[in-house]
């Protein structure tokens, strides 16, 4: 077979990614070639993501990309991807999650400030939400770009400290130090990088099946599922997290009010079993409990 054309983003935390799988690939003696694409969200770095009015900014001209057979399949951190793909692209391949947690670093003049006097900086509207449930009169700022470029803004600018996700500044083998947040629930999916390809390449599909991680592809649509039947897109509120402990599964996840001040969280242990689609089941539980109002209150305001 000649060559899998691996399609990803240019950024370098992004090509790291790719890099990973090729390397799954080649382990089963595939040839690889990677094929970086410039992404819509990457090229505005000013506007929030929620403000660009669009699910998948990331993950668009890849998926153009794949359907235009310019490449074979397409790298992705899995918190970026959508919950609804576009036809013929799906989801194939999830390598083993690494590092899903938030983490907190700050600039060396904030050193010794309390969390509640930090002034932080995250577009992020899950990590705003959450934190303000904790820390309600916390000033923020906007923050965009790679892992690179937000601790160089964090540097120059007018705030203490920022949120980032684990997986990055491991993946970058980044020299920093950060501080665990036990108060974050990481996004749906945060930590695992996933793979799409084209449904018609039943060969290519066939491949990718060998570089899948099941127990990490369990969790994770447990996760996406919570997150589609709540129809946060990737702008909303929402953190989800599920972890397989020995025979069983734990979920803990919320949703939150932009100020943080209505949260609906839930936390659950089961037995797992496929036929269950127990994401959408924990999702209608929230909704029930007053998250419908909420999603509707959070949709009215952004």
């Amino acid at each position: 077979m000649k060559s899998i054309r691996i399609g990803t983003r240019n950024s370098a935390l992004a090509l790291w990614q790719a890099r990973e799988v090729a390397r799954h690939l080649q382990n089963n003696n595939y040839l690889t070639e990677i094929v970086p694409i410039v992404s819509s969200g990457d090229k505005n770095l000013n506007q929030p993501l929620y403000s660009l009015g669009i699910t998948g900014v990331f993950t668009r001209d890849l998926d153009v990309a794949l359907l235009n057979d310019e490449i074979d399949i397409a790298v992705h951190s899995l918190k970026d991807v959508p919950t609804q793909l576009p036809q013929n692209i799906e989801l194939i391949a999830y390598l083993e999650r690494d590092y899903p947690q938030d983490i907190l670093i700050r600039k060396e003049s904030s050193r010794n400030k309390e969390f509640h006097e930090l002034k932080l900086a995250t577009s992020s509207l899950r990590r705003r939400a959450f934190w303000l449930r904790h820390y309600p009169t916390t000033e923020f700022s906007d923050i965009r770009g790679n892992i690179q470029t937000r601790l160089q803004k964090l540097e120059d600018g007018d705030f203490d400290a920022t949120i980032l996700s684990l997986a990055g500044i491991k993946r970058m083998k980044m020299e920093t130090d950060y501080e665990m947040l036990p108060l974050m629930i990481p996004a749906p999916s945060q930590g695992v990088i996933a793979v799409a390809g084209h449904s018609g390449k039943p060969e290519i599909i066939e491949i990718l099946k060998q570089i899948n991680h099941k127990p990490t592809q369990i969790c994770v649509e447990i996760e996406r599922n919570f997150l589609s039947t709540l129809e946060g897109g990737c702008t909303a509120p929402i953190g989800a997290f599920a972890e397989i402990i020995g025979p069983q599964i734990r979920f803990i996840a919320a949703l939150c009010s932009l100020d943080g001040k209505n949260c609906i969280a839930i936390d659950e242990n089961f037995e797992y079993n496929s036929e269950e689609n127990f994401g959408e089941k924990f999702a209608k539980v929230v909704l029930e409990n007053g998250g419908k109002e909420l999603m509707a209150e959070i949709k009215s305001q952004i």
